[in-house]
């Protein structure tokens, strides 16, 4: 196929750096929040409970806003609901950093969670938008590295803004989000962003129910779930608790986190290139299948008779090999729903379902492990989580190939 021959040779246009940019700035400043978020909410003198509200108020608000963002996109446009989305976050973050209750806080963080949603979509559709057709991998691959290299910077950053007392993260982080809203109000503010003068001659947005027609798109909704659950989910709450398990020191979860991290962000180095040569498809099988097989069998580490160091080697392993299969899903998940919209219409509702399949699987995940760890053990649990991804992978058995519907030459 011509697409996948030429697929290198194309030049990702320089609002995508842009938004490459941003994205860093975006996640540095998230990551900064994160470590001190739930001793600020426990500063209001609450348990443990109230302060693990908090933090899933911002993932919840994220997931009830999205059929409206994705609306707001369709009408206003992506570029100005993306800077909006920054200015919300920003906002709240800044009022979040002056609240005087708990109650305050909550509302606060919860609100971010509206702006997350808003610019989370619209990013979207203008990557799907700006970026070449035969390169969508490549630029699905630079976006995630971005968030993901930010996100691991954040932690190390917010630890020592920290030291400046507990609100001062959210403050560094207001003003993060504000440069990165200046940035791309500048540098997206060309003529091609802008929609036609006519609005009769402009291409209606794709309906939910037309991307429901193709099976790519339907088999990534039932893949993003999975991938929620297991990368954004089951991974950043219930392994963790696995980790403490195998070894209770406050440093081990963090080394099969970041171990993790490292195996997604090596693999999208050269993940996005290979979805543009060699089809979504056998990525997100390939990447769905090295989940499963690693995230199944993770909580057999703690069964007796490895001993504690075999098993934080293997765990560390799994991990590892876990975080190489999240770096080939995501990319071709992001150039699936990008093929599946095209460059030329909007697609806001159906690029905001996908976002809230995402967030489903990363919000219900680890309810529903957590249940099952604390019933049957976390062996049951992450046998769950594998199963979970095999449903993942066997939704795309029977999906097209979604680059085939890119023109040759694109």
């Amino acid at each position: 196929m011509s697409t996948t021959a030429s697929s290198s040779r194309v030049t990702i246009p320089r609002e995508i750096w842009i938004l490459v940019g941003a994205a860093f700035v975006i996640a540095l400043g998230f990551g900064i929040v994160s470590p001190v978020l739930p001793a600020y909410a426990r500063s209001f003198d609450v348990g443990v409970a109230a302060a693990s509200v908090i933090v899933s108020a911002f993932a919840f608000f994220r997931l009830v806003f999205a059929p409206a963002g994705g609306a707001l996109v369709e009408r206003l446009g992506e570029r100005p609901v993306y800077l909006a989305g920054l200015l919300v976050v920003a906002v709240s973050s800044l009022a979040t950093a002056f609240a005087q209750s708990y109650w305050q806080l909550l509302l606060f963080r919860g609100l971010g969670g509206i702006g997350s949603t808003m610019f989370t979509i619209s990013a979207m559709a203008l990557l799907v938008r700006l970026a070449p057709p035969s390169a969508r991998g490549r630029v699905s691959s630079a976006y995630g590295s971005a968030f993901l290299i930010g996100g691991m910077a954040g932690p190390l950053l917010g630890g020592l803004v920290a030291q400046w007392g507990l609100r001062a993260p959210f403050v560094v982080y207001a003003v993060a989000l504000l440069v990165a809203a200046a940035v791309v109000a500048v540098g997206l503010g060309g003529a091609r962003l802008r929609p036609p003068p006519d609005a009769a001659s402009r291409p209606a947005p794709m309906t939910l129910a037309e991307a429901w027609q193709h099976g790519a798109y339907r088999a990534v909704l039932v893949s993003g779930v999975a991938n929620g659950w297991n990368n954004f989910g089951v991974r950043m709450a219930v392994l963790p608790l696995l980790a403490a398990a195998v070894l209770d020191q406050p440093w081990v979860a963090g080394v099969v986190l970041a171990v993790g991290a490292v195996g997604t962000a090596v693999t999208l180095q050269f993940s996005g290139r290979m979805v543009d040569r060699v089809g979504r498809r056998p990525l997100v099988l390939t990447g769905m299948g090295v989940m499963a097989a690693t995230m199944g069998t993770m909580g057999l580490v703690v069964l007796d008779g490895l001993g504690t160091q075999a098993a934080l080697g293997l765990l560390v392993l799994l991990s590892l090999l876990s975080g190489v299969g999240a770096g080939m899903v995501n990319p071709a998940q992001q150039a699936t729903v990008a093929d599946v919209v095209g460059n030329e219409r909007s697609g806001g509702r159906v690029l905001s379902t996908f976002q809230m399949a995402q967030d489903g699987g990363a919000i219900v995940g680890p309810i529903l492990i957590g249940l099952v760890a604390d019933r049957l053990g976390f062996p049951a649990a992450f046998a769950v989580t594998g199963a979970v991804c095999v449903v993942g992978l066997l939704a795309w058995l029977r999906a097209p190939e979604p680059m085939s519907r890119i023109p040759s030459g694109a």
